[in-house]
């Protein structure tokens, strides 16, 4: 595993396609500071603006996600610490005349203003869009929100749950087991929220560049998830001339998951025919495609579920080594169904140096992933730790940039 010391660390060298910019982020919990970190990967000064008086209704300062989960460093929570990586924080109470002040002259630097407040509280701290328009006429305003602004949902809350409730994404285990609709163990609403997030926010700077225009860019989680979702589940509504039944047959077999093997576990999905035909003839089952219904493309997407049924039953003939040995030999796409302990040790992504031991202040390191795109101009690098609550007050209070603050 990699190890980075970043206490020699340059970041008026940041080589990402985004120095330069600079983005007032006002995001909390998850959606906003994965798409904040992201941008922050690609080089923008991220300075990230907490309350003293706490956030999500906690009674802790900052942004709550700082207090949940074991860590050695005060603050900086397990989750809070994947996710904001080199930004700069700063402690401002809105609702002071001197801090709502510095605020104001942030805003005036600023090129992306970012958050995922209820926009009634933003108008309640004079932070609405026409509101900071005035105060810069050029910046981008991304609101990222639960719904769209015109729709009934609209003064609604909402949370990862809510949102994969709504959006029919706890509909597809009910589908595939027929049972209750379940939540998914993964945040992945918020998650996928925020790449939407990063994406627009980017696509806002690439009109501004070309233009000089700024823009108010609106992002609701619960068209951005439902639109993830749908791409494939719309399935059999989508043409009304020849409706079907809603969801992707293949993603909602109840056989398609990690086939137990003499051993452990292997994913094993043959796509091709000839991928088909050699591997049911590895498993034991040579002739299944003599079977009229597996006949064609469109007849075995109908019947997968069934099809999956093979899969689990010749897995079992052999260990997942053999399995991968023959598999990878023929081409047919295959690979071991990792344990969440087991993905620290996977031979590639330590070969790519994925994960990493970054050695913090005080003795203590904390593993880090390396940002996932490569850009063979513009590499995404990683700067600074994230940020302590406060631990940049008294540069960003004296306008200082991170380009003099590193140079120093």
């Amino acid at each position: 595993m990699d190890h980075l010391d970043l206490s020699t660390s340059d970041a008026a060298s940041r080589t990402g396609p985004l120095a330069g910019v600079r983005i007032l982020d006002m995001s909390s919990v998850l959606l906003g500071p994965l798409a904040t970190m992201l941008l922050s990967d690609l080089g923008a000064d991220v300075i990230k603006v907490e309350s003293p008086r706490g956030s999500g209704g906690g009674t802790a300062a900052g942004d709550i996600w700082r207090h949940a989960g074991p860590t050695p460093v005060e603050g900086l929570g397990p989750c809070f610490t994947a996710l904001n990586r080199n930004k700069r924080a700063i402690s401002l109470d809105l609702a002071e005349a001197k801090d709502r002040a510095v605020f104001e002259d942030l805003l005036r630097s600023a090129d992306v203003f970012f958050h995922n407040v209820r926009m009634a509280g933003m108008r309640r701290l004079g932070a609405d869009y026409e509101a900071v328009k005035k105060i810069n006429p050029e910046i981008i305003y991304v609101h990222c929100a639960g719904f769209g602004d015109d729709g009934p949902y609209a003064a609604l809350s909402a949370y990862d749950d809510l949102i994969q409730a709504a959006s029919g994404y706890t509909d597809l285990t009910a589908k595939r087991d027929n049972a209750a609709p379940q939540y998914t163990p993964s945040a992945i609403a918020d998650k996928v929220s925020g790449l939407f997030a990063a994406n627009a926010t980017t696509a806002a700077l690439f009109h501004r560049e070309r233009t000089g225009e700024g823009q108010f860019v609106h992002v609701p989680m619960f068209e951005a998830f439902t639109f993830f979702n749908f791409v494939e589940h719309l399935y059999g509504a989508t043409w009304q001339a020849s409706p079907g039944r809603m969801g992707y047959s293949r993603s909602l077999s109840a056989n398609r998951r990690p086939y137990a093997t003499k051993n452990g576990y292997v994913s094993i999905v043959p796509y091709s025919e000839r991928q088909w035909r050699t591997f049911l003839a590895l498993g034991g089952f040579p002739d299944l495609f003599d079977d009229p219904k597996f006949s064609t493309y469109k007849l075995r997407t109908e019947n997968s579920n069934e099809l999956y049924e093979y899969i689990g039953l010749a897995a079992l003939t052999k260990t997942t080594e053999e399995w991968l040995e023959l598999l990878h030999r023929e081409d047919i796409p295959s690979i071991r169904a990792n344990s969440l302990e087991e993905v620290l040790e996977d031979p590639h992504l330590k070969a790519t140096g994925f994960f990493r031991d970054v050695e913090y202040p005080g003795g203590f390191t904390y593993k880090s992933m390396r940002h996932p795109v490569r850009y063979s101009a513009t590499p995404a690098e990683t700067y600074r730790h994230p940020p302590r609550f406060g631990e940049h007050d008294d540069e960003v209070r004296a306008g200082q940039s991170w380009a003099s603050e590193a140079a120093q």
